[in-house]
């Protein structure tokens, strides 16, 4: 009987250990263990690019509400909207029973969320490879296995080589500003989007030295003298009112790529639409670049080689 027991205990213990080993369970980007029982139902997101990584991950029906900056895709636009991500509505979200938060780290939010007994993690993906690293956390999160985030990173991966492959050989080492928003504060080379630039083969005029998006005097640019400038639309009023600006040869020679709200969107959010960003920067490379293609222009030495056939026929 005692053996029987002792068996039976046993087999107690194996079970408990293979359902805990069975738990879902992520390491956000504080380093903190967050486990559940099952995958998450109710999904609430105060991140636009974590926004985005849900749906592109196939789960936009897991989400009960998101920040008021998120706004892609369309199936997210009747969600209610629960403040930003810096100062989310608490009340809203402990309403809405959310079995996990995403964020920010750098919310102010995650102490009060957590002494609530909500369940966060918090992720910022800040380069490439954070992308790729979020997108297999936001999977574990929905209860996906690792292939789907997978897939997703291959493609976007394999959209921004397609784009880089896209480009005149013309345009190559054209010396970039990319200004996030008016500060001005600047897409670094450390940044996912300074890396962007980078696989398209361009140089940025921000070195890693000062971080991912540091806040610049607006002289260090005209000191810098970018070949093409890139901004959005929200940024551009007041640009040329900045001491020295007007000079700038970019300035003056429209090497300059203005982007609408919309695409300026895509291209601020370090998430699963960085494959379009990297077309909208190819494109914008291809059309406003000085050393582009002139398809109005004779190829090189046809001028000389005309002169020389008239010449000979006289």
């Amino acid at each position: 009987m005692r053996t029987v027991k002792r068996w039976a205990h046993v087999a107690w213990l194996l079970a408990l250990a293979a359902g805990q080993a069975l738990a879902l369970q992520v390491t956000d980007d504080r380093g903190v263990n967050v486990q559940w029982d099952s995958p998450p139902q109710r999904i609430v997101s105060l991140l636009p690019s974590l926004t985005e990584s849900v749906c592109e991950l196939g789960q936009c029906h897991k989400l009960v509400a998101v920040d008021r900056y998120s706004n892609w895709p369309q199936q997210i636009a009747a969600l209610p909207r629960v403040g930003g991500g810096l100062d989310p509505n608490i009340e809203a979200i402990v309403a809405l029973r959310p079995d996990v938060v995403l964020l920010s780290h750098a919310s102010r939010a995650i102490p009060r969320l957590e002494a609530l007994g909500l369940k966060v993690v918090a992720l910022e993906p800040k380069s490439h490879a954070d992308v790729q690293r979020v997108l297999g956390k936001v999977a574990t999160v929905a209860g996906l296995d690792a292939a789907a985030a997978q897939a997703v990173w291959r493609h976007i991966d394999a959209a921004v080589s397609a784009a880089a492959q896209s480009l005149p050989p013309g345009v190559r080492r054209t010396r970039v500003y990319f200004e996030v928003n008016p500060g001005p504060y600047a897409a670094g080379e450390a940044s996912f989007i300074g890396e962007t630039l980078a696989r398209l083969g361009v140089r940025n005029i921000v070195p890693a030295a000062l971080g991912p998006f540091p806040k610049l005097n607006p002289e260090y640019i005209v000191r810098a003298n970018p070949d093409l400038i890139m901004v959005g639309q929200r940024s551009v009023a007041g640009m040329m009112q900045r001491p020295g600006w007007h000079s700038l040869p970019a300035m003056r020679g429209q090497h300059l790529c203005v982007f609408p709200a919309d695409q300026s969107d895509i291209l601020v959010r370090p998430g699963p639409r960085m494959a379009e960003g990297a077309r909208l920067m190819a494109r914008c490379l291809a059309e406003k670049a000085p050393g582009r293609p002139q398809p109005d222009q004779p190829p090189a030495g046809a001028a000389t080689r005309s002169a020389a056939e008239r010449g000979g026929n006289t």
